[in-house]
C-alpha cells in the first residue's frame, strides 16, 4: 500500500521542468564522452587480442629493415637519413 501512495505522489499533478541549453549540452557531452571512451577501450583490447592471436612468420622483419641504409649498421632511422634520401631524389 505504501508503494501505491509513493507512486501516486510521483505521478500526481503537473510537473514543471525546464532544461536550459547548457544542461542539454552537458548531457550531449557526457554521452559523447562515454561513447568515445568505450570505443577507445574496445579498440585497444581488440588490437591486443588480434596481436596475441596473429602469428609472426619467421621471414617477417621490421619495416625499418626494408628501408635504404639499413645495412650500414644503424639500428635507428633518423631525420637526417630521411633528408639524405630526399636529396638523392632531387639530383
Amino acid at each position: 500500500m505504501e508503494n501505491i501512495i509513493a507512486l501516486s505522489a510521483v505521478f500526481a499533478g503537473t510537473k514543471l521542468a525546464y532544461l536550459d541549453p547548457s544542461s542539454t549540452t552537458l548531457i550531449i557531452q557526457i554521452v559523447a564522452g562515454v561513447v568515445i571512451t568505450v570505443g577507445t577501450v574496445l579498440g585497444i583490447y581488440w588490437r591486443k587480442m588480434k596481436n596475441a592471436v596473429k602469428k609472426k612468420k619467421p621471414g617477417d622483419d621490421a619495416p625499418a629493415a626494408e628501408m635504404k641504409g639499413a645495412d650500414d649498421g644503424k639500428d635507428v632511422i633518423t631525420a637526417d637519413d630521411l633528408l639524405d634520401d630526399d636529396d638523392e631524389d632531387d639530383e
